[in-house]
């Protein structure tokens, strides 16, 4: 059902993508003949355009985590109070953003600052592609203004991390490999008759895994007894082994994202990702070079164009 919604997701935006642009070619024809607005044609143009970045936003997202929720940490960086307000302040903008694209969000964790704002707050995710569009924000955020806690009204500079990871699913495939797979049937021990004696019930299955990522190999031995059915023993002992090689994919991911939260910088002067500078009306991200002048816009949630930005020169194939 997913790879569906997602093959409809594509079938129906290109048809839309399609249909919009067919009609701006007629709107032309229709401004040519003084039937249509310039006005009215510059709509229909918007429209196309903005229909086409948004597929083009959402087909950057090819990796397999892409499609995955998030989990979002916000902490504050050295600076007090400040500090603490310009985390409470990203806290705000990611709720929103969140809000605008129709994603589930709960506030898993929070430490409340001494004074005001937030010292720290995780931050669940919940919806398709939210980690795809959401990894963008990784890393340290820098804001300059004129500090409302600083009777001088001094111009302050702070900064707060940002780390996001995928939320693990039960959406990992678990594939078998026939030829790695051998069976053994035995006489079940113990109480339960004659036919758990003399019939070969128990199962056990023996499965030559190869690790995909180290290139290991071990032996997973599986024997099942549960019940007087071979049949439904050797489906139990399959089950089981899934489950096995379902932890091991598991524990792969949970060690990637150790690796990324290892990887942290730390708060400070010169490993910023983006500057806000509230006085200059400037966002800036320094990793891409995308800026705007509406503050008031990103604060509010609009981070698309640091998103598409981020995505269009970050996001390999």
């Amino acid at each position: 059902m997913r790879k569906i919604k997602t093959l409809h997701f594509w079938i129906d935006s290109c048809k839309a993508v399609e249909a919009a642009v067919s009609e701006v070619a007629t709107g032309f024809e229709f401004v040519k003949e003084g039937v249509l607005e310039e006005e009215e044609l510059d709509e229909l143009y918007r429209d196309a355009i903005e229909k086409i970045e948004k597929l083009e936003l959402r087909n950057m997202l090819r990796h397999e985590e892409d499609k995955l929720s998030a989990i979002m940490k916000i902490n504050s960086g050295a600076g007090g109070t400040e500090s603490q307000d310009w985390a409470s302040m990203l806290m705000r903008m990611y709720l929103r953003w969140c809000e605008a694209h129709g994603y589930k969000t709960s506030i898993e964790h929070l430490v409340d600052g001494d004074e005001a704002g937030i010292k720290s707050v995780t931050i669940g995710i919940e919806g398709d592609f939210a980690y795809g569009y959401l990894k963008s924000e990784n890393g340290v955020h820098r804001l300059v203004r004129v500090s409302p806690y600083n009777a001088q009204g001094k111009r302050m500079t702070s900064f707060a991390s940002v780390f996001v990871t995928p939320m693990v699913d039960d959406t990992i495939e678990i594939v078998l490999d026939p030829a790695r797979i051998s069976w053994d049937t035995f006489r079940s021990g113990g109480a339960g008759g004659q036919n758990v004696n003399k019939v070969e019930s128990g199962v056990r299955v023996r499965y030559q895994y190869k690790d995909p990522y180290t290139g290991e190999e071990e032996e997973i031995l599986v024997e099942n007894t549960e019940t007087r059915d071979q049949p439904k023993n050797r489906e139990n002992a399959l089950r089981n082994l899934k489950s096995i090689l379902y932890n091991k994919e598991l524990r792969h991911r949970q060690e990637e994202q150790r690796k990324i939260e290892d990887s942290k910088k730390k708060i400070e002067w010169g490993s910023q990702i983006r500057s806000y500078v509230f006085d200059d009306r400037r966002v800036k991200d320094h990793r891409t070079g995308f800026q705007t002048s509406d503050v008031g816009g990103v604060m509010d949630g609009d981070l698309d164009g640091f998103i598409k930005a981020y995505l269009m020169e970050f996001n390999d194939d």
